[in-house]
């Protein structure tokens, strides 16, 4: 069996959650001749828990996969003790890819998968040191995502820095692998690719969304009830499961409500947890909307039951406060379309797989009245019109089940030990 590291910092979820993209790869990748190591952090992102051990480093494993937790500090939210954090997990793959290397034997391939740049950088050098190939996975444009949020400015000194370093990483893979199917156009927007005059091939360049292990989802909605009579009530029922941030633009759905209010057989159910809950329960309190309800976190494992108990799911997202234009790569979209019922996206996005496989509506406006629009155009709809919807979402999820995808990843490491041999001829 061939060894593949595979590198997330924030994977540290998946061991405990037993799903997700990585932990997913790791999974399947066995039925292709690769045995797998999850690398992380020990500081879960999620929860702000921390591994505890001595040293540098700690393995468990789960599922026979086994996990190497990289000893970080603890951090809470998305301040400077969280870039500490990521320049802690950087260093710490230094300081110990030679041990774990000795204890499960060398890597014939990295996968560095970008919660930030770091880990990408780290498995470029390290893959070099080893003398193997180094596949980057890029699951958000940095900097691009920074310049959106604020956060520094594309032409300051800071700017120009990261995007010398986000070419340099390009450049520098053996292969990259990118979840919006639009994401290469942003390479020929810098003028990065050869047939532009530049230096990244656009053939070492593929796409593979994010997505689901449909076998376990389905077995979830079968095994995994949550009891919460909202959900067997007669009404249409209008359902978000995700975080409550302000990217995620709740309000909209609160406004929408608003517009709604006299329509008494329709319900809304909020699942989840985030910085915007307090104003929002704040917002349905003004407004004396009875029939929205604020659900709180829910356990992962009751997503797929409430998602099946739904009559259209809501995809719901700011307009303006994410490059629509390269697809969407979010797990929760793909959740939704597991479950075998309607999406309506608060957002028009290019590559859409609501639009390509014809199962639900996605907004131009994303205003509120458009919203309200939606969710009575769906009602209004026949049970057979409906249904067709669902089955089309499900039958797309079936395109981006775990398995499926991992034989995507298995071509592209593929490629990428191919085009190494030959560089070393």
């Amino acid at each position: 069996m061939k060894k593949l590291w595979i590198w997330n910092h924030d994977a540290t979820y998946m061991f405990r959650n037993r799903s997700g993209r990585h932990y997913w790869f790791a999974k399947y990748i066995r039925a292709y001749g690769f045995e797998p190591v999850v690398f992380c952090a020990s500081t879960n992102h999620f929860d702000g828990t921390q591994m505890d051990f001595k040293g540098n480093y700690r393995v468990d494993t789960v599922d026979g996969i086994p996990f190497v937790f990289v000893k970080t500090p603890a951090y809470k939210g998305n301040g400077g003790k969280r870039i500490w954090n990521w320049v802690c997990f950087y260093r710490g793959l230094f300081r110990i890819y030679r041990s774990v290397a000795a204890r499960f034997g060398k890597p014939d391939v990295i996968l560095a998968s970008s919660v930030h740049p770091l880990t990408m950088a780290a498995g470029v050098q390290i893959g070099k040191r080893l003398g193997i190939p180094c596949i980057c996975e890029v699951r958000d444009l940095w900097p691009e995502a920074i310049f959106q949020a604020g956060m520094a400015r594309e032409r300051s000194f800071l700017g120009r820095a990261l995007i010398l370093g986000e070419h340099w990483i390009y450049r520098n893979a053996d292969a990259m692998i990118f979840t919006k199917e639009g994401d290469t156009d942003y390479l020929r927007e810098r003028g990065w690719l050869t047939e532009q005059g530049g230096d990244i091939d656009i053939r070492q360049c593929f796409y593979i969304n994010n997505g689901i292990d449909l076998q376990e989802y389905v077995k979830q909605i079968r095994e995994k009830r949550l009891e919460d009579p909202d959900l067997s009530s007669d009404a249409f029922r209008v359902t978000y499961v995700g975080t409550l941030r302000k990217v995620n633009h709740l309000e909209l759905l609160i406004r929408a409500a608003v517009l709604l209010k006299e329509e008494t057989d329709i319900e809304f159910l909020i699942y989840g947890a985030g910085e915007e809950e307090e104003a929002l329960k704040r917002l349905i309190r003004e407004n004396g909307l009875e029939r929205v309800h604020m659900k709180g976190y829910v356990n992962g494992q009751f997503v797929p039951y409430i998602l099946s108990c739904s009559s259209v799911n809501l995809l719901n997202y700011s307009q303006h406060m994410y490059n629509w234009s390269r697809g969407n790569s979010s797990r929760k979209l793909f959740e939704y379309m597991a479950s075998g019922k309607p999406v309506i996206s608060t957002v028009a996005m290019k590559y859409s797989p609501i639009e390509k496989y014809r199962c639900g509506i996605s907004m131009e406006s994303g205003s509120a009245k458009e919203l309200a629009d939606c969710i009575r155009r769906i009602k209004g709809m026949g049970a057979e019109e409906r249904e067709r919807m669902g089955r089309n979402a499900r039958a797309g999820a079936g395109d981006f089940d775990a398995s499926v995808l991992t034989g995507k990843l298995a071509d592209v490491i593929e490629y990428a030990q191919r085009e190494w041999k030959k560089k070393q001829s």
